[in-house]
């Protein structure tokens, strides 16, 4: 079966780091699965769409299309250029924009780049707690690129490695069918789960 996998690149520049170490991780996704349905969503290409969707809390064609993919992926590559010692703000105002539960359970490789490895720590201190909180499935290895680690073999084994975790976990979600089985606000509306099992969810049965 067909494994979606959606890479969320927000660079700034074009072109930039961020992207290249995107093109990467998802190459290495991609080799360690059988069948994938790549998607490439560029955060810089839907800063305005973004900035409007805060204001009117509604989403235009090309940003609805962004979220719609990456609620429907099996797994997720997000790779964000560091500011100020976190995520930027591009960034991290896609994220705020999903609708609740969009990520649960979701497999997510996180990454970053910087100018120095000096940043290195974004990862555990920025990244992995934002990711936790969206209840995703965070993988073990996240893969950081400083400017100087393009040119270092070590930075593809991290690629290799962080790319492995995502693929088996991906894997894992799409044969469970738990990807499928969340339920959007529309779904609701059409079609609203019954109280009684809305009892037993909430008792754990």
């Amino acid at each position: 079966m067909t494994t979606r996998i959606v890479v969320v690149s927000a660079g700034l520049s074009n072109p930039s780091s961020t992207r290249l170490l995107a093109d990467r991780l998802a190459a290495a996704t991609t080799e360690a699965l059988e069948e994938v349905e790549l998607t490439q969503v560029e955060l810089r290409d839907l800063a305005h769409e973004l900035t409007d969707h805060l204001l009117t809390g509604f989403p235009a064609p090309a940003l609805a299309a962004a979220i719609a993919a990456v609620r429907e992926a099996d797994g997720l590559v997000v790779v964000t250029p560091v500011f100020s010692a976190s995520y930027s703000g591009l960034f991290k105002t896609f994220f705020d924009v999903l609708e609740a539960g969009t990520l649960d359970g979701k497999p997510v490789l996180v990454a970053a780049t910087a100018g120095t490895a000096r940043h290195s720590l974004v990862l555990d201190h920025a990244l992995r707690p934002l990711f936790a909180y969206l209840r995703a499935i965070v993988v073990p290895t996240g893969v950081f690129a400083a400017t100087d680690d393009f040119g270092d073999t070590g930075l593809q084994q991290r690629i290799e490695q962080a790319a492995g975790e995502l693929a088996a976990l991906a894997g894992k979600v799409q044969s469970t069918g738990a990807a499928r089985a969340r339920r959007t606000v529309e779904d609701e509306f059409s079609e609203p789960t019954p109280f009684e099992q809305l009892l037993r969810n909430a008792s754990g049965r």
